[in-house]
């Protein structure tokens, strides 16, 4: 009889591999940190030190939050209802440059909880203090790619600019071999970094083989400022630089065009689409479909609970299907198959990680979550995929696994403290009254 350290069974497994496999009856084996079998139930031949039953309910690669800022939990509700420059000039950006290490790491523990019980196993993260960051997403157990936010003007956390390359490099080599977080470089956008600094950053992702990512045509506003002072669009702008390439995930997308989606598809670009940030804030709508449909590589982001105010998936993806198909007026846009698809595998291939995590193959690393589906608004389910994204929530997210680790077990977080973190946040939100109380004095 085999013998492994965790299995799952009594389930239907929705492996998202290469031809959508859904097993019924399914059973997971997890030895060490990999999947080493994936299929039908044979209970009987395998023995685990920890056994899992599904209790019928849906097995499915761990969620992909591919675009967020995690400290931003923070100020969860701080300054709703306004215009995407006003709440960063006038309240976001103020109440950064008062922050700390400490304000970080208290933040980033709240977002992996909230995280981790909606399903998440694995999120991209672009903000300040990032080794905090990613330390706090060690003890979490989730896995990451993070990267410490590159402007023009000084940080708060490493100065002046030149500063904030000789910190990213930094990140880069203490965290190379950890098989957890991974760094990438992060330069905030086209409008606060200037064309010296986005050279340089991408030459820096270019040596040391990670991922390039900014923010990019958020607002029409910004599209405007950028034609304004370079004389082309913010795609095309990129291109003349050199920054195009596969190397490269730019946030967002909401104002582009036919054109630009084809220079980006033709350069393999990713993006990742953050409707409920977008509608909050009245940006736009992004033109996902044209941009699927052009082969473009698209995944999912909450963007940070500031302009979102969750970081729950599932609800993301339920926007975003309905978003479009409203949008286009034609229900058969961005169906449910897709939707999922760009919050596991998708996800997973912009972040450069689909060799390790966004399907449950043989070999990859075990990163998974358990949906109770014995509840009343999960009965009767006829779609697994119609179920994940029009009906499921992340409060019905039952197990969580990440790199063959139980995070999460019956609704129970096993690697963080839930109380002391909601009291430490507590803490914080009154500083930021403070601040904000400063800044209007």
């Amino acid at each position: 009889m085999n013998t492994a350290d965790i299995l799952i069974h009594n389930g239907t497994i929705l492996t998202m591999d290469g031809q959508n496999t859904i097993i019924h009856n399914g059973m997971i084996v997890i030895s060490d940190s990999t999947i080493s079998y994936v299929g039908k139930n044979r209970k009987d031949s395998i023995t685990a030190k920890k056994d899992l039953d599904a209790q019928g309910g849906l097995i499915l690669p761990g969620l992909i939050n591919s675009h967020t800022h995690a400290a931003m939990s923070l100020f969860r509700g701080l300054a709703d209802d306004l215009p995407l420059m006003e709440w960063l000039q006038n309240y976001i950006f103020p109440v950064e440059g008062k922050m700390d290490a400490d304000f970080v790491r208290v933040g980033t523990f709240l977002a992996c909880a909230e995280m981790i019980l909606s399903g998440t196993t694995t999120f991209c993260d672009m903000y300040l203090f990032e080794e905090e960051v990613a330390r706090a997403a060690k003890e979490a157990g989730m896995r990451a790619v993070v990267g410490e936010v590159i402007y023009d003007f000084p940080s708060p956390n490493y100065g002046a600019l030149e500063k904030g390359f000789i910190y990213t490099e930094a990140l880069i080599e203490r965290w190379e071999k950890d098989p957890l977080i991974n760094i990438a470089v992060e330069p905030h956008s086209l409008f606060t970094c200037g064309e010296e600094l986005l050279r340089k950053a991408n030459d820096l992702a270019l040596t040391k083989g990670v991922p390039l990512i900014l923010h990019l045509a958020e607002t029409k506003e910004e599209v405007h400022e950028i034609e304004k002072k370079y004389r082309k669009r913010p795609v095309q702008y990129l291109n003349d630089l050199g920054l195009l390439s596969s190397r490269l995930i730019v946030n967002h997308c909401v104002h582009i065009n036919k054109p630009e989606i084809e220079l980006l598809a033709e350069n393999n670009v990713c993006i990742v689409h953050n409707p409920e940030s977008n509608m909050k804030l009245a940006s736009g709508i992004a033109p996902v479909p044209d941009m699927i449909a052009k082969g473009i590589t698209v995944g999912l982001g909450t963007d940070g609970c500031a302009s979102n105010n969750n970081l729950d998936l599932f609800g993301e993806m339920d926007m975003a299907a309905k978003l479009h198909k409203v949008h286009n007026l034609d229900p058969t846009v961005m169906n449910a198959q897709t939707l999922v698809q760009m919050a596991t595998i998708d996800g997973a291939k912009v972040l450069g990680l689909e060799k390790i995590t966004g399907s449950l193959e043989l070999g990859k690393r075990a990163d998974l979550i358990v949906i109770d589906t014995h509840k009343p608004h999960l009965v009767p389910m006829y779609n697994p995929y119609s179920h994940l994204v029009y009906a499921v929530s992340g409060n019905d997210v039952k197990h969580s696994i990440i790199d063959g680790k139980i995070v999460m077990e019956d609704r129970r977080l096993l690697t963080l403290n839930l109380e002391e973190i909601i009291e430490q946040s507590q803490e914080k939100s009154y500083r930021v009254k403070e601040w904000v109380k400063m800044g209007k004095d």
